[in-house]
């Protein structure tokens, strides 16, 4: 039983890791993006955004600072969902359901990172080896 939350662990931080690199590796297509979205400064965002997901993801997969490493994936993940994937104002069907299961997708992280805020990351993270 001791496994399934570093499973857990590892299943939730790997979206926010690949999604870092990403932005870090592709800076230039989606910092364009970002822009098309009305976001101030999309390069320096994106860059920034990258690094705080990146710290967060693996702040979360090794159990290690994960309060700290929660709050950086919750300051990305509120603002991020409703200006990255505002669903309600898009008027093609089809790109308002895929928008719609983005929004509530990350909506869904936000609810496992304050998880992680308040209950820890549990037996085998480097936390847990510190105590």
């Amino acid at each position: 039983m001791k496994y399934i939350p570093l499973i857990g662990r590892i299943l939730f931080s790997l979206m926010f890791i690949m999604s870092g690199m990403g932005h870090l590796t592709n800076t230039t297509g989606m910092a364009m993006y970002a822009g098309s979205m009305g976001v101030p400064g999309p390069t320096l965002l994106v860059i920034i955004s990258g690094i705080m997901i990146v710290v967060g993801g693996f702040s979360v997969l090794l159990g290690y600072k994960v309060k700290i490493g929660t709050i950086l994936l919750v300051v990305f993940l509120i603002p991020t969902s409703f200006i990255m994937h505002p669903f309600w104002a898009i008027e093609d069907p089809m790109q308002s359901q895929v928008q719609m299961a983005m929004f509530f997708k990350n909506l869904s992280m936000l609810g496992g990172a304050l998880l992680f805020y308040y209950f820890g990351t549990g037996p085998l993270s480097l936390e847990e080896q510190t105590q």
